[in-house]
């Protein structure tokens, strides 16, 4: 498939419109066969996807070690990025994985943000990657809402005082990595980060989605007026816009079910997939890049392909935006503002 490029920023990057998220490689939230892992890889390439999203966190190692693995004879075609901020502390014995893992690699995550860590991450990730460069580096996980006020003021004063901001601009600077920015679930903190300085790209997961448009002002909006861009992850914000129950990683509430449900009648009405409306809805917004669902197997790859196929009718947006599923703002991909 040919996929619609867009640069990321202002740095010479042009990433395309879909792309290949890697947490559920490693087997977030559920099992997953390695011979499924590497065979998605394998298929997300052959299809034309070419940027691919890992990070230490995801298996603790094992999803960069599956992803350099899976690129190495073709790194020169792809855009690759990974993630700093978490230093990986080897176990012993039986342990209980934390975070949902299930069967990760023997370490658990320690978070670090300062200079050292940053670089020592990043010369770990290319180690485990198996590679001499990755093209984007975002600092990952950091936030109040993951972390709580206290302990994210410590890790913050990381990042913005003992040198963590000033590690990312060197890498870019000095043409190691070609972008910067943050991978988060939460917006609130990007905002905080545009005052360290200048980013080039914010990962970001959930926040602006078919289902919920929280980030639209001020976040989206500043990124228009500081030339940054966003990547969507999650767009399927943890399985419920697919058909699931899950949503941020839980159960989701019964508002959330009630209006997922509207959000459903209004793409039967229309005769369309609803995950394939929520693929295609966040990149009607200027500031977003590209989307990067998580698929486990390559038949859920080749599902994500054909809903990415499918020609939404403009009528389905408008009945949305009639019934109250947008944030006011928000651009619609029939060319209309709710």
């Amino acid at each position: 498939m040919q996929f619609e490029k867009r640069r990321l920023g202002e740095t010479k990057l042009e990433i395309p419109t879909l792309g290949l998220g890697c947490a559920s490689l490693a087997g977030n939230m559920a099992a997953v066969a390695e011979t499924d892992a590497r065979a998605t890889i394998a298929a997300a390439l052959e299809a034309g996807i070419d940027y691919i999203d890992t990070a230490p966190f995801y298996g603790f190692g094992k999803s960069e070690r599956l992803v350099g693995d899976g690129v190495r004879a073709r790194r020169e075609e792809l855009i690759l990025s990974t993630k700093v901020g978490r230093l990986l502390a080897p176990q012993f014995g039986p342990y209980d994985p934390p975070n949902g893992w299930v069967d990760p690699l023997p370490f658990v995550d320690v978070f670090d943000y300062s200079y050292d860590a940053i670089m020592r991450s990043f010369e770990d990730s290319l180690q485990r990657l198996g590679l001499n460069r990755v093209d984007i580096l975002y600092v990952h996980d950091i936030g109040e809402a993951t972390h709580g006020k206290a302990r994210n003021a410590v890790l913050w004063d990381q990042l913005a005082n003992q040198g963590g901001y000033k590690a990312l601009r060197e890498l870019r600077d000095n043409g190691t990595v070609s972008a910067i920015g943050l991978g988060v679930n939460e917006w609130e903190v990007l905002m905080d980060a545009f005052e360290l300085g200048d980013w080039d790209a914010f990962l970001l997961a959930g926040r602006y989605t078919l289902l919920e448009q929280t980030s639209l002002s001020p976040f989206l909006e500043t990124c228009i007026a500081r030339k940054a861009s966003v990547v969507i992850g999650g767009p399927f914000n943890s399985g419920i816009l697919v058909g699931g129950d899950t949503w941020n990683y839980g159960k989701a509430p019964e508002e959330i079910v009630r209006k997922v449900g509207i959000i459903q009648s209004v793409c039967a009405d229309f005769g369309v997939a609803m995950p394939a409306a929520a693929l295609k809805f966040p990149l009607t917004h200027p500031a977003v890049a590209s989307v990067i669902p998580g698929p486990r197997t390559p038949t859920e790859l080749q599902q994500i392909l054909d809903w990415w196929a499918v020609d939404i009718p403009d009528g389905v947006w408008d009945a949305m935006a009639d019934k109250g599923l947008f944030a006011p703002g928000t651009p619609l991909p029939s060319g209309k503002t709710v």
